[in-house]
């Protein structure tokens, strides 16, 4: 039986014939699952190797500062090398010393002395933790689409499973009876929609989460260097 049904055309012999011959519903949504899929491998492999090569970098360099004797050294490290977050945070820091007035120890007021130090080393931690929520801005700003692609396409798969069950109603329906030649079309319809979505969202998801573990490990990387900048500095009276 059913080897005459495909020998008729009625069930389809391969997976290239159950997308050529689905319903246009079907092949639409299939066409938004393959252009997402395509966006998500994108998403991954880029930001996966910008995050990478940042991590990289700014452990070589955080390293190198903490081995550095004073900040004098670090900063002539930092003209060096090639920019990185842990540089970047390294030349704010020094941009900000710059631009703001030194600890002159106010006479013999020892409180005011202490106030205007501890003054200069909260605004500099909030500098610099501005500086490092501008790099994870920057190297997170496509991670929100790969998360909704991740979410999103479950549901157009469900679309596409109901699409397909519809049809197979249909088809029940036009041939007066639910033998395999009237069903089969639509729940083939229905499987490959379901598993093209799961293709699309399980990549998605586990990438997402990758990426979002590089990118927390590179927050505390810049974490603990902000510290260790303020804590030299504030070691050579720099504060």
């Amino acid at each position: 039986m059913i080897a005459f049904l495909q020998a008729a055309g009625a069930v389809p012999t391969s997976p290239k014939e159950l997308i050529l011959n689905a319903s246009i519903e079907t092949q639409v949504v299939l066409v938004i699952l393959v252009v997402l899929s395509l966006v998500s491998w994108a998403i991954m492999l880029g930001v996966g190797r910008a995050l990478t090569t940042a991590l990289r970098s700014a452990t070589a360099f955080a390293r190198e500062v903490e081995r550095a004797p004073r900040v004098e050294s670090a900063a002539v490290a930092a003209k060096h090398t090639r920019p990185n977050a842990s540089q970047r945070l390294l030349v704010r820091a020094l941009q900000f010393l710059g631009e703001t007035p030194p600890n002159l120890g106010y006479g013999d007021s020892a409180v005011l002395s202490a106030t205007h130090a501890a003054s200069r080393v909260e605004t500099l931690r909030l500098v610099l933790d501005a500086e490092a929520l501008s790099e994870r801005d920057r190297l997170s700003r496509f991670l929100p689409w790969l998360a909704t692609i991740g979410s999103a396409s479950p549901l157009i798969g469900l679309l596409g499973t109901v699409l397909g069950v519809i049809n197979a109603f249909v088809g029940i329906a036009t041939r007066g009876s639910g033998n395999l030649a009237a069903v089969a079309p639509g729940v083939a319809e229905a499987l490959v929609a379901t598993a093209a979505a799961l293709s699309v969202a399980i990549p998605a998801t586990f990438g997402y989460n990758i990426l979002a573990n590089r990118l927390n490990r590179l927050d505390n990387l810049l974490e603990g260097f902000g510290t260790t900048l303020i804590a030299m500095l504030g070691r050579e009276g720099r504060l």
